[in-house]
């Protein structure tokens, strides 16, 4: 069985997935390196030059192809969710993990982090951040096996959370 994080960006899905991975002995897999290797440009740029629909598009495809894998932890992007057909690919051999963390923590993780695109158009990451989450919330809880809160925990504390849950 796979376990698949989902979450906001800044929800620390692959710092917990390396862990989890390397706690449980299974193969890490971050679904957005998956999608650079791919494309063979960084996901900014990919996006700036083809619109974030082929993004999704490609994320999809990804998606379909890693849900092949049995024994692993895959780090999602953040908007996985907002595909129905990637929530039900993925799920065929995983369970979902929602790693839920305040806008405040996201923010702290974020600050000095220049290299995601834009998801919005708003003047501020805080402005960007609350309204991607207001669009979100929902589909994270509804896919979610597992809620997590993640402020104020270090990664170990959320890894061995999701292990305890898990079993």
């Amino acid at each position: 069985m796979n376990i698949v994080l989902i979450g906001m960006r800044g929800s620390g899905k692959s710092t917990v997935a390396k862990l989890l991975a390397k706690k449980l002995d299974k193969k890490f897999i971050d679904l957005d390196e998956l999608l650079s290797k791919k494309v063979d440009m960084t996901l900014p740029k990919f996006v700036k030059q083809f619109g974030w629909e082929q993004f999704r598009d490609k994320e999809s495809e990804i998606a379909e192809e890693i849900s092949q894998q049995t024994y692993a932890v895959i780090s999602t992007g953040g908007g996985v969710i907002l595909r129905k057909q990637n929530v039900d690919a993925l799920k065929k051999n995983g369970k979902f993990v929602y790693l839920q963390t305040s806008i405040a923590t996201m923010l702290k993780r974020l600050e000095s982090d220049r290299s995601r695109p834009a998801l919005t158009n708003k003047k501020t990451l805080e402005e960007e951040l609350q309204q991607v989450w207001e669009e979100r919330k929902t589909l994270y809880e509804n896919a979610a096996d597992i809620i997590i809160e993640t402020d104020k925990k270090t990664v170990k504390e959320i890894a061995d959370e999701i292990i305890s849950k898990l079993n």
